[in-house]
Parts: structure tokens; sequence; C-alpha cells
């Protein structure tokens, strides 16, 4: 297991209380060894005009999966934050409805920067965008 404190749902969860995630109704479901899974609806608050799935949704999807992965794995969270450097994203097909779910996975947990890859895939399972983070581990 890559985390360095005990993830619970609930406890990932309360982090998006008032935030952009709880605004776009982003739901962390699943946490395993090495990833985290979240789902987002593709509604009102996530299309875009042309009545899809908005791609700055999904990067919202993707930085806020990365970002707490990052926390998740540092080791004294009064001395240190993670703070993204770098987001790129691929958009690979639309959605209209629904919702998708993006897992996150590491390429590269170390001292001072972190890399993460994180996919969305619509409920078929097929994928809607393929997104990488760096993130710089800083001194609080």
């Amino acid at each position: 297991m890559i985390w360095k404190h005990e993830p619970t749902l609930e406890y990932v969860n309360a982090f998006a209380k008032g935030t952009a995630m709880e605004h776009l109704g982003i739901e962390v479901t699943e946490i395993g060894p090495d990833y985290l899974t979240a789902r987002m609806p593709v509604d009102h608050r996530t299309r875009q005009p042309m009545g899809i799935l908005h791609g700055g949704a999904s990067v919202l999807l993707a930085e806020s999966l990365g970002s707490f992965a990052s926390v998740l794995c540092l080791d004294d969270l009064s001395k240190q934050s993670a703070v993204g450097v770098e987001i790129n994203a691929n958009h690979l097909r639309s959605v209209r409805e629904g919702f998708v779910f993006g897992t996150v996975r590491p390429v590269r947990i170390g001292r001072t920067i972190q890399v993460w890859n994180i996919e969305i895939v619509d409920e078929a399972g097929r994928m809607v965008c393929v997104s990488r983070l760096t993130i710089a581990i800083v001194a609080r």
C-alpha cells in the first residue's frame, strides 16, 4: 500500500465539503492499495453549452483525484504540502449523461515530485479522458 495515512471514504470525501468538488457532485467511491476512484455526474453542472461533458470538469476531476492521492502519500501533513505544477488532458470521447469515473494511479512518488496518471471512463467503461498530473512536495 502506498498510502502513509489510512484513508477511508468518509475521511477523503469530507475534504470535498465547501469546494468545487462538492459543487460538481464529485464523490470518491473506492480506495485501493495504490489507487483512488471517484465518480462525477454529467449534468447541468458539468456540461458545456453543446450538451456534452465539459473538458474543464474532466480536468477538475483529474486534478482533485491526483491531489488527494498526493496528500495521502505525504509523511508529515503538518510540515508538507502538495501543490499542482502541471496537468494535461486528452479528451477522447464525449458523454451526454450519467456518470464518469476517474481512477488515479502513481507514475512516480518521489520525495519532491509526484506524477499521477488519471483515466476517466464512462458507465460502459469506455475511455473518456486520460490525464497526467505533476505535483510538487513543498514545505509548509
